[in-house]
């Protein structure tokens, strides 16, 4: 029995105690509003299902909040233009990979490269503005996230109008955001998996997690050991940008076009809400990638309810800001103290019970 109560209170002290609660409990309310939640079935040869669709759908969260961990863990911020990112990137992989029937207009990996490129360059500009001008990470990334959209219209135009929908006709462009022939696993899957083994792998087998989390911490600490702070968290910011077009990547490939005015769209408040949730601080300093996986995987589980409920995708942003302020109060050094002067005060009247008998 005491074992029990010990494992239970390591349980309870660990960073992922919250968002795999979270997991839980989202998951047992889409069962009982969703028949069937549980049930995985193989149709025309491919996996489907609720809780498919769950992680099929996560993959480009998971993404960005692998790249949105590194940020608020190192500058201490948020970066709020990885949506727009994800856009300009997918406008400039469509625009090369052209419209066509017959062909691609460019090697697709070619395409690609020049688009995830794009995307490495818009996250410098902010890494360069936060570590390099040391701007406010918000007012930062504000900038590309008010800029971002303008150019990735301006990348979709034609002779005749501005931020045209492009499409690609090529049925091979699919197997991206779709399925592999002769796999059932949807490939957004496979890519999320392993985006976050490598960076899992470069952050654990190098000194990097110890360098961002150090930064993050104290930076003027840092930079007594050593510690290239500017340049840590430059690296932060352009490696969200990199996420960020892999994301537009996948949304691109799902939909076989790219809509400037909607891919991404307000995916920054879920990439934010994942790290959050995955009991990241967004103040900087320590941070757990499985916790920001977790994290967007329940955001996605949270949107499949509501959806399920009849709210509508207009109304989804209010129910999840609802979301972001419980986790940030809960985060808060106010609320901390309060509950830790509450636990000392019961441990006080406990010990007190004791001592009167």
């Amino acid at each position: 029995m005491a074992n029990l109560y010990q494992l239970w209170n390591k349980a309870r002290k660990s960073q992922l105690m919250l968002p795999i609660t979270a997991l839980i409990l989202m998951l047992i309310i889409n069962a009982i509003i969703t028949p069937g939640f549980f049930k995985i079935s193989i149709n025309n040869g491919v996996l489907y299902g609720f809780l498919i669709d769950i992680l099929n759908r996560s993959s480009e969260l998971i993404i960005l909040a692998v790249g949105m961990t590194f940020v608020a863990a190192s500058s201490r911020g948020t970066d709020i233009s990885v949506g727009t990112i994800a856009a300009v990137s997918a406008a400039l992989i469509v625009r090369l990979l052209g419209s066509s029937y017959d062909g691609y207009m460019m090697n697709p990996a070619l395409a690609i490269f020049f688009g995830l490129l794009l995307g490495l360059a818009c996250g410098a500009v902010n890494g360069f503005l936060v570590a390099g001008l040391n701007i406010q990470p918000m007012v930062a990334t504000l900038i590309m996230y008010t800029a971002g959209r303008g150019i990735a219209q301006l990348i979709s135009s034609t002779e005749l109008a501005t931020g045209v929908i492009l499409y690609v006709r090529m049925e091979s462009y699919k197997y991206i955001g779709g399925f592999i022939p002769g796999c059932i696993i949807p490939t957004p899957i496979f890519i999320a998996v392993a985006f976050v083994a490598i960076t899992y792998l470069v952050t654990t087998k190098t000194a990097m997690s110890t360098y961002i989390q150090t930064v993050g911490i104290n930076p003027k600490a840092g930079r007594l050991v050593g510690i290239n702070s500017v340049m840590v968290i430059f690296f932060c910011y352009v490696f969200s940008g990199l996420c960020s077009g892999v994301t537009g990547l996948i949304a691109s490939s799902r939909i076989y076009s790219c809509d400037a005015n909607n891919i991404g769209l307000n995916m920054e408040l879920d990439a934010i809400l994942a790290v959050a949730l995955g009991g990241n601080s967004l103040g900087g300093g320590k941070f757990n990638l499985a916790g920001s996986v977790i994290g967007a995987i329940t955001i996605q589980a949270l949107t499949t309810s509501l959806y399920a409920v009849g709210v509508s995708a207009d109304q989804l942003p209010v129910y999840k800001a609802v979301v972001v302020v419980l986790i940030v109060v809960f985060q808060s050094p106010a609320f901390k103290k309060w509950m830790a002067q509450r636990k000392l005060k019961t441990a006080n009247n406990s010990l007190g019970t004791v001592t009167a008998k």
